[in-house]
Parts: C-alpha cells; sequence; structure tokens
C-alpha cells in the first residue's frame, strides 16, 4: 500500500535554482529552518499530528496527539484510526525506550522497544511517529523558497517549502520498504517528488511541518504542528511486571 511502482514522472517538482541569487537565496532560506528545528528540539510543546495516507481512492487518516519534552526525550502520544481494526495506540517515550498498550505484542500490558531500534514501515511515516524524526527530516530540505506569511492557529508565521532527498526520505526505514521506495523512484526517472514545508514564528520556532508525496493516484501528507512552547510533560515508565519487550514492531498506527 502507497509504495505502487509505475507512477507518471513529477517533472520540475525538485526543480534546482537556476541562479547564483536564488542559490543564495535558497541557502539563507535552509538555514532559517535548520534554526528554527534546533531551537523547537531544545524545548517541549503539545503536538497534534494529522496523518493522511491515500492510494487510487482509499484513504487512512491518523490522529497523533500529546505533550513531547523534545529536550528531555520524553513523551506521550495518542494515536487514532476512526474505523481501523486496531483504532487506538498510547506511546510512552522514556529513558530511551517506547512503550505501546493497545498493540498485539502488547498482551494486555505494554509493548517496549528501544527507541532507536525502531522502523518507518509506510512512506513519510516516523518510526512508533516519533515527532523529533520527523522535525530532522524537515531540517534536511533543500531547494528552499519563502512561500510566504501565512497564520498557523492565530499565530502569526513563514512558510517555506523545499524538497527531501531520497536519504532524508529513506531514514530509519525498514529494508522491504526501503527496497519498495527505491523501486518507486527508479519509476520516477530517479527522483522522487516529496516536498517539505516548515512554519516558523516570530520567535524563530517550528510552528507546524509538513512532509507530502502526490504522484498518480498515491497521496501522503504527515503534519505535525506545535503549540504551547515549553509546556510541562510528565512521561513515566510503566510498571515492568506489565512490559513485554519487543524488538520489532509494525502496524499503520506506528509508522
Amino acid at each position: 500500500m502507497l509504495l505502487s511502482a509505475g507512477c507518471s514522472r513529477d517533472e520540475g517538482s525538485e526543480a534546482q535554482p537556476g541562479t547564483a541569487d536564488a542559490a543564495a537565496a535558497s541557502a539563507a532560506h535552509e538555514k532559517a529552518v535548520r534554526a528554527a528545528v534546533t531551537a523547537t528540539l531544545r524545548g517541549s510543546a503539545r503536538i497534534d499530528g494529522n496523518i493522511s495516507m491515500g492510494d487510487r481512492g482509499e484513504t487512512h487518516s491518523l490522529a497523533v496527539r500529546g505533550r513531547f519534552d523534545l529536550a528531555g526525550d520524553t513523551g506521550r502520544l495518542s494515536v487514532d484510526l476512526p474505523g481501523g481494526a486496531v483504532g487506538h495506540v498510547d506511546e510512552v517515550f522514556a529513558g530511551g525506550t517506547v512503550y505501546l498498550r493497545g498493540v498485539p505484542a502488547a498482551a494486555g500490558g505494554w509493548a517496549a522497544i528501544g527507541r532507536d531500534a525502531a522502523e518507518a514501515h509506510y512512506l513519510l511515516r516516523a518510526p512508533v511517529n516519533d515527532p523529533a524524526h520527523t522535525l530532522r527530516q524537515v531540517a534536511a530540505m533543500r531547494y528552499v523558497s519563502k512561500v510566504g506569511e501565512e497564520k498557523i492557529k492565530g499565530v502569526p508565521a513563514v512558510h517555506y517549502r523545499g524538497a527531501l532527498d531520497y536519504s532524508t526520505i529513506t531514514r530509519r526505514m525498514s529494508q522491504e520498504t526501503r527496497t519498495k521506495v527505491a523501486q518507486m523512484q527508479e519509476s520516477l526517472g530517479g527522483t522522487l517528488p516529496v516536498h517539505a514545508d516548515a512554519w516558523i514564528d516570530g520567535q524563530q520556532r517550528l510552528v507546524r511541518a509538513r512532509l507530502s508525496f502526490g504522484n498518480a493516484g498515491i497521496e501522503v501528507s504527515n503534519t505535525l504542528s506545535l503549540s504551547d512552547p515549553g509546556t510541562p510533560v510528565k512521561a513515566t515508565a510503566p510498571a515492568r511486571g506489565s512490559v513485554v519487550r519487543t524488538s520489532a514492531v509494525s502496524g499503520i498506527l506506528l509508522g
């Protein structure tokens, strides 16, 4: 799903700067986005994520909500897929481990996997919905242009748009999914048209980030909104007796 080959090529979606002035402007915008991501990763925020995965008329929409201390690498998230066989998962990030409740491997309690061991199994998804992963992908955008000024939930922000390269798109992706993405890229003539968008407020913090891909009936977007900077975050590991360790997790709710 969502990784079909045989798509038509999207010409010009990753256009390279044509002049020295354009290249200089792009470099300045890239620097602004990287600085905003760095500043955001130094604090905490309320997380509101929306993921849309559409393949030739079939669309799945997920919601990811919670609070995350990006500096302390701790947080609590809830993931919902209305109408799904598994419709809800709770996630706790603490001590370098992600604890998952509501997945088959949890056996009625919590499944636990090392945060760095989790992989992505779908295009533009973060492993176990880790917001820091998405932010770091956004920080790597290239060929950045300034779209304009907009308001995000009432907050004035500057909107930037760029493109992601293959290595950034496939970062921490499972081998099976990476192979499918490579086949897709080949079918598109060697370029995978993935856009990255960033909205930066007056404090030079990221208030929204989005990754998106659209081609031949396949539409994928991952939108991450961040608000309430500095919000307190409480995330503690579940009781040891309720935890089942695992080396891998997958499923549409987990990325």
